[in-house]
């Protein structure tokens, strides 16, 4: 058996009822899907929807023939340490291109990285915006070698077959169905292959960790591109008005709740990511948004390898025991 097979031979993560009195005062059944206990590898960068996204592509690449995998990604990026935590777990070298400078020090996630055994290519703005073009893509594979290309943040096809198989999990451990999923939306790609993996109506309602409107086109795309006949009747929607400023901005309320989520629950959740969806998700239950009998199905999409780099910048603000 291959190494690999551990990404697709495995129990599906739980799901657990969260008995939050904004919804068992109002007749709400709400549930996490806790995506964050799927881990494999070092630390906790290979969990949630970063595991799903990548277990298709890590698959193809080994069916390829490749030995290297060569990415993108910010200076926090999850999607950087979650590569190079399958790198060093399923023995593939890694190299990420960073945008920006390097730091002296680094922050938790690049230290992470490197400890890992992945090579860090820090490359100015202007360059890292041309990662789409095919031109610098043969330019990096000319000066690192042949690679397999994962885009920034791991949303491909590949990775939307991962993320289909949510709902079909879900189906098989409730036994009545959800009415709503809900989920942080960072570039689309895991609410994409939620929908195009429904094959019943729930809606699905996306949280925005970024401030605009732009990841419903996104969304959209994504959706298309699956060319699958669940595509039909399942709304969707995201909502746009708890990024708490933008992506990895906060504010004291957040962090309160997310501290007060996990001294009531024993739940972690992370401050760019799912900290928002939740908050985001409790206010709409506040507000009635979810008639009486609703039955929402919370994904845990994980991120807490973050937490790290958060307190490191900000303070030990968090205390969530990651």
């Amino acid at each position: 058996m291959s190494q690999l097979d551990t990404l697709f031979r495995h129990a599906p993560s739980p799901v657990e009822r969260l008995p939050v009195p904004e919804a068992t005062d109002r007749d709400i059944s709400l549930f996490v899907k806790r995506d964050d206990l799927l881990r494999v590898g070092p630390g906790l960068a290979l969990c949630g929807n970063k595991w799903r996204k990548l277990q298709y592509n890590l698959q193809t690449a080994k069916d390829q023939g490749h030995a290297r995998l060569l990415t993108f990604g910010g200076a926090y990026s999850n999607h950087i340490a979650a590569v190079a935590a399958a790198g060093a777990q399923f023995g593939f070298e890694a190299i990420g291109i960073i945008r920006g400078e390097r730091v002296a020090g680094l922050n938790p996630t690049l230290r992470f990285a490197e400890s890992c055994g992945m090579q860090l290519v820090f490359v100015s703005r202007s360059d890292y915006r041309r990662r789409h073009k095919d031109g610098y893509l043969h330019k990096l594979q000319q000066s690192y070698g042949p690679a397999y290309l994962l885009p920034e943040g791991g949303t491909n096809l590949l990775a939307l077959r991962g993320c289909m198989a949510l709902p079909q999990e879900v189906k098989q451990q409730l036994p009545i169905p959800p009415d709503y999923y809900t989920l942080s939306v960072g570039t689309g790609g895991t609410m994409a292959g939620l929908i195009a993996g429904l094959d019943d109506p729930a809606q699905v309602i996306g949280f925005s960790a970024l401030k605009g409107d732009f990841l419903r086109e996104e969304v959209a795309k994504w959706v298309a591109r699956t060319h699958t006949a669940n595509n039909r009747a399942s709304p969707w929607s995201i909502q746009t008005h708890y990024h708490f400023g933008g992506y990895a901005k906060h504010q004291p309320a957040l962090l309160h709740f997310i501290q007060n989520i996990y001294q009531q629950y024993g739940m972690a959740l992370d401050p760019i990511y799912t900290g928002k969806m939740l908050y985001g998700l409790l206010d709409l239950i506040r507000k009635d948004f979810f008639p009486p009998g609703s039955r929402i199905v919370a994904v845990h999409t994980g991120g807490l390898q973050g937490i790290a780099g958060f307190n490191e910048r900000f303070g030990e603000v968090l205390d969530l025991g990651v």
